[in-house]
């Protein structure tokens, strides 16, 4: 496997955007049934979609994992609807690099605490990141975690912070 095959990226192209929401509806809809038929919410008109990208798959399923990032208040950042697809879970490396982006990229926007709302069969996955749990809590009828990332061990990076598109509004 090519050290290069996959990069981890704000999604920025209409193209890129809209893979984004189809995978997002194919794992949290169709597979999960976390929603009924739809998992866009209010906070997709804020937040920063981030993907994984496969660069040897075929250009219209190169996305092969998601999340978003958003601000809840200054410097109060949180991660969500974070999906890989069914045939790259066990690579490895789509999760964490998803992870690692979501939270450096915050961390490089000013970031002071980054949580996310984790599935319990994820949590220990997430320690192993450098993230702590705070509390056991119910989302969708379903036990999670909220846990909080260690921003030590995601240091700031150079990702410049774009104007946020109103294209997709969600209402």
């Amino acid at each position: 496997m090519s050290p290069n095959r996959y990069s981890f990226e704000l999604a920025r192209s209409p193209e890129d955007i809209q893979a984004y929401f189809d995978l997002r509806q194919a794992i949290f809809c169709e597979e999960q049934g976390l929603f009924a038929s739809n998992d866009e919410d209010e906070i997709d008109n804020t937040a920063y979609p981030i993907i994984a990208i496969d660069h040897e798959a075929p250009y219209d399923q190169r996305v092969v994992g998601v999340v978003r990032i958003y601000e809840t208040q200054p410097r109060f950042w949180y991660g969500g609807r974070l999906g890989v697809h069914p045939d790259y879970r066990r690579v490895g490396r789509i999760g964490k690099g998803l992870i690692h982006k979501a939270v450096t990229t915050a961390n490089t926007w000013g970031c002071d605490r980054f949580l996310a709302t984790v599935q319990m069969q994820n949590v220990r996955f997430f320690q192993r990141l450098h993230w702590g749990s705070l509390e056991e809590i119910v989302v969708c009828d379903r036990p999670h975690h909220l846990m909080e990332a260690e921003l030590a061990h995601y240091p700031p990076g150079t990702e410049v912070r774009p104007m946020l598109s109103l294209d997709r509004k969600v209402s």
